[in-house]
C-alpha cells in the first residue's frame, strides 16, 4: 500500500526550518518544498519525463514568491502537460524564452524597425520620416515606449491619444493611429504580436472634418499683404509667408527649402519629387519628374534677405530652435492667426487665392495646374502631354509677383523693400 501523503499548510511552509541536510516536505503528485541548509525554499516537481524511463526532478518556483496554491496550480499545469507527452520543464523554459523576447520587444524596439523596414522598401523621403519619427516621440513613446508590444491594448492606447483629441487635434490622431496600426501589422508578419488589438482602435476617437483650408477672396490678398507685413512678425516667419505666396508651393515644401535646391544661375528652385506631396497611383507618381519653380525678382530678393539669417545652413528657413532643421510646418499657419487672420486665411489657403486670381486672370488652367504641380486627372492626355510648361510659367510667376507687389502697396512687402533699396542706388 503506497505511503499517504500529509498535504502541506501554509503554516508549514513558513515555519519549515532547515536542517544539516537538505530535505524535501511532499505535498502529492510529485510536488514537494525543498529546503536547503541555508534555509532558501523551492518548490521541486519530480515526474518521469514522457520518451524515456528515466525520472526527472525541476526546481521550478522559489518559495514565498510562489506560494502553495500557485505552486500547487503549477503542478497541475504540468500534469496535463505530461499527460499529452509534453515535458513541463522543456515548455516552461521555452514560455519564459519567449517571455524574455517580448519583455526586449517594446514598442519602441519595434517600431525602429518598422521604420527601417519602411525607409529600405520605400525608399521613404528622410524628412517625412524625421516628422512620422517626431510625432511618436513627442506623443506616444513618453508613456507607451517602453511598453512590451503585446501588452497594448485599445484602453491604454486611447488614453495616451485621447488628451490630443480634447484640444482639438484630430488630424494629429488620424495619423498617429494610422502609424501604430502600420507597427502593430509590422510586428503581426514579423510573428512579433499574434493578433492585433489596435486594429480599430482610430474608431474611439472623432474624425477630423473635410473642410476646404480657409483662404481670403483674390480681392482681399491687400489685406493679406498688409496682416504679414506687421512689425510684430518676426523677419524669418514674414519672408518665409512670403516666398510661399510667391511660390504658389505647400507649407510644408516652403519651409523645408534647401540652399542646394536654388540656381541662381538659371534663377530656378528646383524641389525633389520625394518632397513634393504624393498624390495618384504608385505608377502615376513614378512618371512624375522634380519640380522646377521660375524665380521671380520678388523671390530672389527673399533669398538676398534671408542670406544673413541662414546662409550657412542647409535649410533657408531653419528652425528658430534647432538652427538645423527646417522651420517648423505649423510656423506660417500660427504666425497667420496671431496676425489676426484666423479662421480666415492658413497658410495652405495661400495656393487657394493664386489659382483663384490666375483663373480670374484667365491664364492657361493647364499652365496653372502644372505650377501648384497637380496631377492631369485626363489619363490619355497625362500619357502623351509631358510638358511642365516652364516658359509659360515664367511669365506667369512673374506676373503672380508683381500683382502680389502691387498688393503690398502701403504696406510694402520684404521683397518689395530690397528692390526699392537697389533702384535707390
Amino acid at each position: 500500500m503506497p505511503k499517504q501523503v500529509i498535504q502541506l499548510t501554509d503554516n508549514k511552509c513558513k515555519h519549515a526550518k532547515p536542517k544539516a541536510k537538505g530535505y524535501g516536505m511532499p505535498d502529492g503528485e510529485g510536488l514537494s518544498l525543498w529546503i536547503t541548509p541555508n534555509g532558501k525554499k523551492t518548490w521541486l516537481l519530480r515526474y518521469k519525463a514522457p520518451y524515456v524511463s528515466e525520472r526527472s526532478t525541476w526546481k521550478f518556483a522559489d518559495y514565498p514568491a510562489s506560494s502553495l496554491k500557485a505552486a500547487r496550480a503549477l503542478r497541475v499545469k504540468y500534469l496535463e502537460l505530461l499527460a499529452t507527452s509534453i515535458d513541463p520543464k522543456e515548455w516552461q523554459l521555452e514560455q519564459d524564452a519567449k517571455a524574455e523576447r517580448q519583455k526586449d520587444n517594446t514598442l519602441k524596439h519595434v517600431a525602429t524597425l518598422w521604420m527601417e523596414d519602411k525607409q529600405r522598401k520605400a525608399k521613404a523621403n528622410p524628412q517625412t520620416s524625421k516628422d512620422i519619427w517626431n510625432s511618436l516621440e513627442n506623443h506616444i513613446f513618453p508613456k507607451l515606449g517602453k511598453r512590451p508590444i503585446n501588452e497594448l491594448k485599445p484602453k491604454l492606447v486611447a488614453e495616451v491619444i485621447k488628451p490630443l483629441e480634447t484640444k482639438g487635434s484630430l488630424e494629429l490622431v488620424k495619423r498617429l493611429c494610422q502609424r501604430i496600426n502600420e507597427i502593430m501589422a509590422f510586428a503581426l508578419n514579423e510573428e512579433i504580436i499574434t493578433d492585433n488589438p489596435l486594429a480599430h482602435i482610430k474608431g474611439k476617437f472623432k474624425a477630423p472634418s473635410t473642410t476646404h483650408n480657409p483662404s481670403l477672396e483674390p480681392k482681399d490678398l491687400p489685406l493679406l499683404m498688409k496682416a504679414i507685413t506687421s512689425d510684430k512678425m518676426a523677419i524669418p516667419t514674414r519672408l518665409l509667408i512670403e516666398w510661399q505666396l510667391h511660390t504658389m508651393v505647400r507649407p510644408n515644401e516652403a519651409a523645408g527649402s534647401r540652399w542646394a535646391e536654388i540656381d541662381l544661375n538659371n534663377q530656378t528652385w528646383t524641389i525633389p519629387k520625394g518632397r513634393m506631396k504624393k498624390v495618384g497611383t504608385s505608377k502615376q507618381w513614378e512618371e512624375r519628374k522634380d519640380h522646377t519653380i521660375p524665380l521671380t525678382p520678388q523671390t530672389l530678393a527673399i533669398l538676398n534677405l534671408m542670406k544673413p539669417f541662414s546662409g550657412h545652413l542647409e535649410y533657408v528657413f531653419p528652425n528658430q530652435r534647432d538652427r538645423d532643421s527646417k522651420a517648423g510646418p505649423d510656423s506660417a499657419n500660427n504666425a497667420l492667426k496671431r496676425a489676426g487672420l484666423k479662421g480666415k486665411q492658413t497658410a495652405h489657403g495661400m495656393r487657394t487665392i493664386a489659382s483663384s486670381t490666375l483663373n480670374e486672370e484667365q491664364f492657361n488652367p493647364d499652365v496653372i495646374e502644372a505650377a501648384l504641380y497637380h496631377l492631369d486627372p485626363n489619363e490619355q492626355r497625362r500619357t502623351y502631354n509631358r510638358t511642365d510648361y516652364f516658359n509659360q510659367r515664367c511669365v506667369m510667376m512673374e506676373w503672380w509677383s508683381n500683382r502680389i507687389e502691387e498688393a503690398a502697396t502701403g504696406n510694402m512687402s520684404m521683397s518689395a523693400s530690397i528692390r526699392s533699396l537697389r533702384a535707390v542706388n
